[in-house]
């Protein structure tokens, strides 16, 4: 009797369940490799504030942007003990190797020089800097992974290069082999309570620091773009299972530069919801740059039929103690959406 009542009342429990998924850009990189490393097992200030807002906002599973990757994942490994050590664990990680540092042998950005930063595959000073990582109490596939880090940005369909009245800025030569993606693309699917999600995640590059030619604007709407070509079945497999985007875009829907056609598009796309979190102030704020203010560019997507019960941008009152962890940490902002079971099955 009691197995056939426990039978009966699982689709209760399952119905009940909700995961909380967040994207949260730590800020975490530092200027060399294995500096992050070791500031984190050092107990660095600021690996600590970052530490204090994951376990605030506890997330069941969190994309992190900022944080340099190595090859054998011991900065990854490092935080991730930190967290458990702190009360959140996280025995399911996933990370690989960004093109954010990426060497090249081309002038990628036009300024006549070779091996500079803004040379690499994704600006960076070395291999890693400023990757992305998933963390995640629920198994991640790993071995099902989508990567679409390796993509050339001329591959993409229907993609807008930049180019002068010389030609392929800078050069047909460096256009033959620039990928896409500033940092990653990946779709990675995760086995939680409520089923299979596919966690579609990417940091995209800032739409500034360029010329007339627009390479960083034109390649910030392709890299946000990748996503509704995916959806739309013109590039890898077409998720067939509940997703959620979750991710850094660079692009305010509103304000300042960029091709804010992107964003909106995305935001309205009917195969999507935007729950529009707000801090407790109201506010939709994910980020704040001294330099153009405060704008929303981080974003966290669950597809149609997701049932969304909560969501939020996590920045505590002023004169908190979380408060000052949370400024302290990074200039980005934790955004996280609860979603439960969806009521009707993905399209």
């Amino acid at each position: 009797m009691i197995r056939i009542l426990l039978l009966l009342l699982l689709p209760v429990i399952a119905q009940a369940e909700t995961v909380r998924i967040a994207t949260y850009n730590t800020e975490l990189s530092r200027d060399g490799p294995g500096l992050l490393l070791r500031d984190i097992r050092r107990g660095d200030a600021q690996v600590q504030a970052v530490v204090d807002v994951l376990v605030a906002a506890h997330p069941d599973i969190v994309v992190l942007q900022g944080i340099d990757w190595d090859m054998d994942g011991l900065a990854v490994t490092a935080l991730v003990g930190r967290l458990q050590a702190a009360g959140l664990d996280y025995p399911y990680h996933f990370s690989a190797q960004p093109n954010a540092g990426l060497e090249t042998s081309l002038d990628l950005n036009g300024d006549g020089r070779v091996y500079g930063p803004a040379d690499a595959q994704g600006w960076g000073r070395f291999t890693g800097q400023g990757g992305l990582a998933v963390l995640s109490r629920y198994p991640i596939h790993a071995a099902d992974v989508q990567d679409f880090t390796g993509l050339l940005w001329r591959d993409l369909p229907d993609a807008h290069l930049p180019a002068t009245e010389d030609g392929p800025f800078p050069s047909e030569d460096a256009q033959r082999i620039q990928r896409l993606s500033a940092v990653a693309h990946w779709i990675v699917p995760v086995d939680t309570p409520i089923g299979v999600l596919n966690l579609m995640t990417f940091h995209a590059a800032p739409p500034v620091f360029d010329g007339p030619e627009d390479r960083n604007g034109l390649r910030n709407r392709d890299e946000i773009r990748l996503w509704s070509l995916v959806l739309d079945g013109k590039l890898g497999r077409r998720p067939t299972t509940p997703f959620v985007i979750a991710g850094d875009a660079n692009l305010d829907p509103e304000r300042g530069e960029g091709r804010r056609e992107a964003i909106q598009s995305l935001l309205a796309d009917p195969r999507l919801q935007d729950p529009m979190p707000a801090d407790s102030t109201g506010a939709r704020t994910t980020v704040d740059w001294k330099a153009v203010g405060e704008m929303r560019v981080d974003y966290v997507l669950p597809s149609v039929g997701l049932q969304i019960t909560d969501a939020g941008i996590f920045w505590p009152e002023q004169g908190s103690s979380l408060h000052e962890a949370a400024s302290q940490a990074s200039r980005h902002r934790l955004v996280w959406v609860d979603v439960g079971a969806p009521d009707r099955p993905l399209n």
